[in-house]
């Protein structure tokens, strides 16, 4: 058991804890930058510049240019707005709309609604090795095809879509399809660089990435149009109007500053190494991840014990992990079922997610609380 007061968090595709930089940022901007971005007065000034500051950086961490960002309330907005957006901007030549069956919520609860409005959505399932093909995105691209949306790093098993191929194979079909991919789990731990993916449209979180929740960015492609889902005010291009929250953006734009992502990166494959040797070393536990997972996200199966109860046998010792994803608030996995997972290893799944805060202290708790609960819960 964790020492009294320790916490192992090992819920980071979840959310993550607000850095001392972003914080310190939100909380200057509330306390001293706190005039309207569009108040044409000193206040207005000094916030506007706070504004593009964070533009800036979203920006710089695409390789796009700061026009071409545009700030929403997190990655679930961007999301809907890109799919929203590009499916009725279109609506009167395309009415087809190409996702994977393994997307977030966001995406395909928004599919779901345009299927009720008379568009075709075709799902493209993954193959055994956990990865959505190229040839089978384009296989279902034709003229008549509006957007295709692809995650880049799948949030429940990490695995990795080969989305600069797919997006090539599908502008090869035909170039007017617009490409959007969901980069929420790949922001700030992969290198995503909108031209090296051939994205029309991209989506980022804040609160994935050591800044706030409530904040989020789309990636808009210069020339790509968009229908704005609501309306009412100048900002944001009239695409997404209403008075920015202008701490929480700021304090992104904090966050994207402290981005490293090779380090981090070679430091969460040695840990996510180390997790994966101890966990396999446990009776009954099995890898759900593929061989090409992100090694930020760990998805394993704990015996016969219903990832619920193991979820909270864990808490009780001071480690947390998620039984999914946390937007599912433990409903069956679809992307465990897209994957031909049996009901029972679907049941009994964990995801562990890293940050660059989690060490072997971490892991050895998470794995002596395993161990613990398929000796004592197994046999309740």
């Amino acid at each position: 058991m964790g020492a009294k007061g320790l916490e192992h968090y090992l819920d980071n595709s979840a959310t993550t804890a607000v850095s001392k930089a972003a914080a310190d940022t939100a909380y200057r901007v509330m306390t001293q930058a706190y005039g309207n971005p569009s108040s044409l007065h000193s206040k207005g000034m000094e916030a506007e510049t706070e504004l593009k500051r964070a533009r800036k950086s979203v920006a710089s961490k695409l390789r796009v240019s700061d026009e071409e960002i545009l700030f929403t309330s997190g990655g679930t907005e961007a999301n809907n707005l890109a799919l929203f957006g590009a499916a009725y901007a279109t609506c009167r030549t395309r009415k087809k709309i190409i996702i994977s069956s393994v997307e977030h919520s966001s995406v395909t609860e928004a599919a779901k609604r345009l299927e009720t409005e008379g568009f075709i959505v075709e799902r493209i399932s993954p193959r055994p090795d956990g990865i959505v093909h190229p040839e089978d995105v384009a296989a279902a691209a034709d003229e008549n095809t509006a957007i295709v949306s692809i995650m880049i790093v799948n949030n429940e098993t990490g695995a990795v879509m080969p989305v600069s191929e797919i997006f090539a194979a599908v502008k090869e079909k035909d170039e007017k399809i617009l490409c959007h991919t969901d980069a929420v789990q790949a922001f700030g731990k992969l290198a995503v660089k909108a031209r090296a993916l051939g994205a029309d449209l991209i989506s980022v979180s804040g609160h994935k990435v050591h800044a706030p929740k409530g904040v989020g960015a789309l990636y808009i492609k210069k020339g790509v149009r968009l229908v704005p889902r609501q309306y009412g005010g100048e900002q944001e291009k009239r695409i997404r109007p209403g008075t920015e929250n202008l701490p929480a953006i700021a304090a992104l734009g904090a966050a994207c500053d402290e981005f490293d992502v090779d380090g981090n990166f070679e430091k969460v494959r040695a840990l996510n190494a180390y997790a994966k040797e101890k966990l396999l070393s446990i009776d009954g536990v099995e890898l759900n991840s593929p061989e090409n997972a992100l090694p930020y996200v760990l998805n394993i199966s704990a015996g016969r014990v219903r990832s619920e109860t193991m979820l909270h046998f864990l808490e009780e010792r001071d480690v947390f992990v998620s039984s999914g994803s946390a937007c599912a608030k433990g409903k069956p996995s679809h992307v465990l079922s897209a994957l031909g997972l049996s009901r029972e290893r679907a049941d009994s799944a964990l995801r562990i997610s890293f940050s660059k805060h989690n060490t072997k202290d971490d892991v050895d708790a998470l794995c002596e609380g395993i161990a613990l609960g398929l000796k004592v819960l197994a046999h309740r």
